[in-house]
């Protein structure tokens, strides 16, 4: 798949970030550009609309933003997960490694019925980590993961391999990070 122009060109580059040898993929340019915003919840909407998704999972911070708008627009209901201690009501959780360490993620454990339709959705698929901590979470509720989808994906990173048993989709795929 080509990606959109309009998408492509409102990431904002931004060398040696967070460390030398990185080059970091600035969503935040799309979002601040209402007509690059609007398409990429155009595209995911048109994806996912007939999907009759009954949660879309946001992951802190920017799936936020992404994943409430959506379920705005397909009509489904919005759930966080967040970093541990920041939800205020009971919560389950779960540790995965980062490259440096590890982190772990909660939801609250009233968030997804069992059998629920999940969509889950981030803005950026890089190695994977990060969403498959969510998938288990959401398989800990017993919530049917409908698809996993991305603004941007770094391909070379291999993220994908880590989610290859649920329909994963990127709006656009960067190559040779």
């Amino acid at each position: 798949m080509k990606n959109d122009c309009l998408l492509e060109k409102s990431i904002r580059n931004i060398p040696d970030f967070p460390k030398p040898g990185i080059l970091f993929r600035d969503v935040t340019t799309l979002i601040k550009n209402k007509s690059a915003f609007k398409k990429s919840l155009d595209l995911l909407a048109k994806k996912y609309k007939a999907k009759k998704i009954d949660k879309i999972v946001g992951v802190e911070a920017r799936g936020f933003i992404f994943g409430a708008a959506l379920a705005y627009k397909i009509g489904a209901g919005f759930i966080p997960v967040r970093k541990k201690g920041k939800l205020p009501y009971k919560t389950i959780s779960t540790t995965y490694e980062l490259e440096y360490g590890t982190d772990t993620l909660e939801i609250h454990k009233d968030a997804i019925a069992s059998g629920e339709k999940v969509l889950i959705i981030d803005d950026l698929l890089a190695t994977g980590g990060t969403v498959k901590a969510v998938v288990d979470l959401v398989n800990q509720l017993q919530g049917k993961i409908a698809g996993i989808g991305f603004i941007i994906e770094l391909v070379d990173l291999h993220g994908r391999d880590k989610l290859k048993e649920y329909p994963l989709y990127s709006l656009i795929k960067f190559f040779g990070e």
